[in-house]
């Protein structure tokens, strides 16, 4: 096969990269490791930025984000017994939408078979070879081994993908650092019970209320990273839930049937360069970070946005200065997104049990964040997504 950006991955950057592509009249192919089915139903974020649904809506993909994506214009913290709510919108005039990544990545497949893209499901690439001058995708697809043959490839692949190993031993540098906690996320048919995101401080550990949709609520409780899943009947889920969420007055936790539940270990990693040669990374290949400030998904369309506008200069006239400055851009706002959500992680998640030293510095900033305007326009305009970085 032949193609003019070969990608690996269709999560939302791999998708997104070839619909920007598509708009500039640039060939590409999708290969994705997993069928149709798998991609568009495997839970993963939920929170939009402001920029990404902007991003969205410019390029023609916001119809159904606007008819089911929530629009919310704060969050609450809630610690020491008390709830206090941040005004995002009021303090930046920029909001986030809870839209789930399974539904931005039905929105996607969907735009792009309807455009006559070539998606390749259950096509696991399994190496990559000719970087420096002609790169080709050796992967396999239908039982059959096969080639694609491409000016660039862009690996949206993941951590675990076959990507970022294709770069030389000594080429990259890592920076990473393990939490000593997991989250337990539970998926429930039970309509929310806010109408914005709950982070709860508590002495037992985290928790956040979230939702996917009026009807399906999205829950979470910071754990230990070694927690079996077998060891949290539903019982037990709820009823932690009620202890470190229900510390307010008047206010009770809707429940219902649990329809998923799963533990996710909390890191964070970036990877430096995100490029090497003709190989171009993108996505959690390169950049993983705590859930706790919802960059994920942003952060992977961000950099496909500016992957986009590179591709189209050098397509329309030889020009490298974007793509030879692709790693350097993006890593601003992999950066400040990093100390974002370490921030968040850390003034939130109980880290130490035997320091209670530590605990009243948490109640010291959560205290401070919810009574200073200037504290709380930095993380209402970290949240939200800051236009340029």
């Amino acid at each position: 096969m032949r193609t003019q950006v070969g990608i690996i991955g269709a999560g939302p950057a791999g998708l997104m990269l070839s619909h920007l592509l598509h708009r500039h009249g640039i060939d590409s192919v999708v290969l994705e490791s997993r069928s149709r089915e798998y991609v568009e139903h495997r839970l993963r974020a939920g929170v939009l930025e402001q920029g990404s649904v902007d991003l969205l809506r410019d390029t023609g993909l916001g119809a159904r984000l606007d008819r089911e994506g929530l629009r919310h214009e704060g969050i609450e913290l809630r610690f020491d017994g008390e709830s206090h709510r941040v005004p995002m919108t009021e303090l930046t005039g920029r909001a986030i939408t809870v839209y789930g990544q399974q539904e931005v990545v039905k929105d996607m497949i969907a735009a792009r078979l309807a455009a006559g893209g070539t998606i390749l499901f259950e096509a696991p690439a399994d190496r990559l070879s000719g970087l420096d001058t002609a790169p080709v995708v050796h992967f396999r697809h239908q039982g059959r081994a096969e080639e694609l043959h491409c000016d660039f490839v862009v690996g949206c692949d993941g951590y675990h993908g076959i990507s970022r190993p294709a770069v030389p031993e000594g080429v990259l540098t890592t920076y990473e650092r393990t939490y000593p906690f997991a989250w337990l996320g539970v998926l429930a048919a039970a309509p929310p019970a806010v109408e914005e995101l709950i982070y709860a401080h508590h002495e037992r550990g985290f928790a956040l209320y979230s939702m996917r949709s009026p009807q399906i609520s999205r829950l979470y409780l910071q754990v230990p990273a070694d927690e079996d899943i077998a060891d949290w009947p539903d019982e037990r889920i709820w009823a932690e839930l009620r202890t470190r969420l229900e510390t307010v007055p008047n206010w009770t936790l809707n429940e219902g049937p649990v329809l998923e539940k799963s533990i996710t270990p909390l890191r964070s990693l970036v990877v430096e360069p995100m490029q090497w040669q003709r190989l171009y990374l993108a996505g959690d290949a390169v950049h993983i970070v705590p859930p706790t400030g919802a960059k994920g998904m942003n952060l992977a369309l961000a950099d496909v946005a500016l992957l986009g506008d590179a591709f189209a200069a050098w397509y329309a006239d030889g020009s490298t200065d974007l793509l030879d400055g692709y790693s350097r851009t993006a890593l601003r706002r992999v950066w400040r997104a990093q100390q974002f959500s370490w921030w968040m992680t850390s003034m939130l998640h109980r880290l130490n049990a035997d320091d209670p030293y530590e605990a009243k510095l948490q109640s010291a900033t959560l205290r401070y964040v919810t009574t200073s305007p200037a504290y709380a326009t930095s993380l209402a305009e970290n949240y939200v997504g800051l236009p340029e970085v």
